[in-house]
């Protein structure tokens, strides 16, 4: 049974169940008890059509209440728009009802600044139709609204290249945004103490007024120290953090405008202070340089000030933006969440009693590849939950597993000159429809075409505000500036649309192993408290393990049927429990 909803101005809700066309199949009925009382209320009802789960779900969350799947309105309208080539263009209900009607769009409303924050309550989100810069003209009915743009949206979904799979998208679009709101509720079991016991160790005693912490500052002195004797060195002075450093030439290492000045007056040019171009050099500043780097982001992504604004009660708690990339991987909205480095893992402990069970996908774009190609060569190797790339060296590559791994994701990446050029060779004669596949995917993006993941999700316009052409972390050369048309600009489109069709469906696949394993967990006490990209943790009773263990290797292979039909690609994955996060890294 479907139902939709919508809120009205005096706390009440207005709602009615629905028809497989997206109409109403009877009346509208009001329920004056609120958001919370009317879900209670109707147990039966399957899924919820509502115009933004951020919007309505944490508030559910916190009265105790679960929904089963939701129809999320403007997931939908964004997914929608992508594949009608308006990627970018407003998504809001508002935005939608305009459209429908042929009005003047409003532009997505800003993110109300009241409330946000880490530690927002979960219900104190904004009523459901508090729209700030794009309200619903006056005298419109919130309910009415929603339902003519949804059964639109359904209509549409119904014209797009593959119906099908673009209602799937959609479902499991609309998965993630439950799942995130949920994990957020969860937060990540993260030990305070531990963390401060680790940035004390590693940066040492903290200084009033701003300074950095005491193994930074000894740090920047060794640099300053190292270009001491610079050729036409600044006159020293007195140090910024008071450590007896009066007379050196100051060296900000933390200014990378003034160590690259630092290097050349030693007759080093360097464009940046990257690590790996550090790394090339010989001087004796590099050694102190990068470990100060490494540090100085740990103090400054990591250090006291992100503990004590994201860390409460034991648990980080990030928003996640479910499709917050144009491939559909998520992003958060502040916290770093997708960034934790490998030392702060440390601090993501188990509560007592319990475990997280980590779950890391094995080579999932490659198999994807193989899915989404249906290359039968690349399908047979993918087809076991052995090491996808030490197969594909004994069939291609003379059991060299590096080379291998070169080359399949050199065929997603885009690398195709010197070694890779070869390398995509020898995977071309091997499995021809997988590189047919992808060359295809980097010819259409380079002559302005459209490509779309296997589900539907569909990549930006060339030369959009929303076209990240070099998404794909394949940043373009110094000759390869962002204008379309040139072959330059289309070389880089081209290779970001190659690895977009791959990625993307990627995204796809884990937004499903998302929904399945969320329905397996629902019976038990654990609970998802993380995702990035191709991982996931569940922190759950210890006793829980093996069915945890269980429903996520289901969750893989289900995901991987659903999303791509009959094939014989396995999608398993690497899993660990333990106490703590670090102890299930290499």
């Amino acid at each position: 049974m479907r139902w939709a909803l919508a809120e009205t101005d005096d706390g009440g809700v207005r709602l009615c169940p629905l028809d497989s066309s997206g109409r109403a199949a009877g009346p509208v009925v009001t329920d004056a008890g609120g958001l919370a009382s009317a879900i209670r209320s109707r147990p039966g009802v399957d899924r919820w059509v509502w115009r933004s789960t951020a919007a309505v779900y944490p508030r559910l969350l916190a009265a105790g209440l679960r929904v089963e799947r939701c129809y999320d309105v403007e997931a939908a309208e964004n997914l929608l728009l992508g594949h009608e080539g308006r990627s970018g263009h407003p998504r809001s209900l508002a935005a939608a009802w305009a459209r429908l009607h042929g009005l003047p769009v409003p532009e997505d409303p800003p993110q109300a600044a009241a409330g946000r924050g880490p530690h927002r309550a979960a219900d104190s989100q904004p009523s459901l139709f508090e729209t700030e810069g794009s309200p619903l003209p006056a005298g419109t009915d919130p309910l009415e609204a929603l339902l003519a743009v949804y059964a639109g949206q359904l209509a549409r979904a119904g014209e797009a290249e593959h119906p099908g799979r673009m209602r799937l998208l959609i479902a499991a679009e609309s998965a993630g945004m439950l799942v995130a709101a949920e994990m957020r509720r969860a937060g990540l079991p993260w030990r305070a103490d531990v963390h401060r016991e680790l940035l004390d160790e590693l940066l040492g005693e903290r200084y009033p007024g701003g300074l950095e912490p005491q193994r930074l500052a000894e740090l920047a002195d060794e640099v300053s120290r190292a270009f001491a004797g610079s050729p036409g060195a600044p006159a020293g002075g007195t140090g910024r953090t008071g450590t007896g450093t009066a007379g050196l030439a100051r060296v900000r290492p933390d200014l990378p405008a003034e160590v690259i000045r630092a290097f050349a007056r030693d007759g080093i040019a360097l464009s940046s202070t990257r690590a790996w171009e550090l790394r090339r050099i010989d001087h004796p500043a590099v050694e102190p340089l990068l470990r100060y780097k490494k540090l100085y982001r740990l103090h400054t992504a990591h250090g006291w000030a992100w503990l004590q604004t994201w860390v409460r009660d034991g648990r980080f708690r990030p928003e996640y933006l479910p499709g917050g990339t144009v491939s559909g991987r998520w992003t958060t909205n502040g916290g770093g969440a997708l960034q934790i480095p490998k030392v702060v893992r440390r601090a993501v402990v188990a509560d007592p009693g319990w475990r997280l069970v980590v779950a890391d996908a094995d080579q999932m774009e490659p198999r994807v590849l193989a899915a989404i190609s249906r290359d039968p060569g690349l399908m047979d190797v993918a087809g076991s939950e052995h090491d996808l790339y030490a197969s594909l060296s004994d069939r291609a590559f003379a059991g060299d597993r590096e080379q291998a791994k070169l080359a399949l994701l050199g065929a997603v990446y885009g690398q195709t000159s010197g070694d890779g050029l070869k390398h995509l060779a020898a995977l071309r004669r091997r499995f021809p429809a997988a590189v047919a596949y992808v060359d295809e995917a980097a010819r259409a993006g380079e002559e302005g075409r459209l490509v779309r993941t296997w589900l539907g999700r569909t990549c930006p316009p060339a030369g959009t505000s929303d076209d990240p052409y070099d998404e794909a972390g394949l940043p373009p050369t110094e000759d390869e500036a962002p204008a379309y048309g040139s072959s330059a600009g289309a070389r880089a489109r081209g290779r970001f649309t190659r690895n977009f069709v791959v990625q993307g469906s990627g995204a796809d696949w884990a937004l499903i192993v998302l929904a399945t394993l969320r329905q397996a967990l629902a019976p038990l006490r654990a609970e998802l408290v993380f995702f990035q990209h191709d991982e996931v943790i569940v922190h759950c009773p210890e006793e829980e393990v093996p069915q945890v263990r269980e429903a996520i290797r289901a969750s893989g292979d289900r995901a991987g049927r659903i999303a791509f039909g009959d094939t014989p690609v396995r999608f398993p994955f690497t899993l660990a429990a333990v106490d703590s996060y670090a102890d299930a890294k290499g």
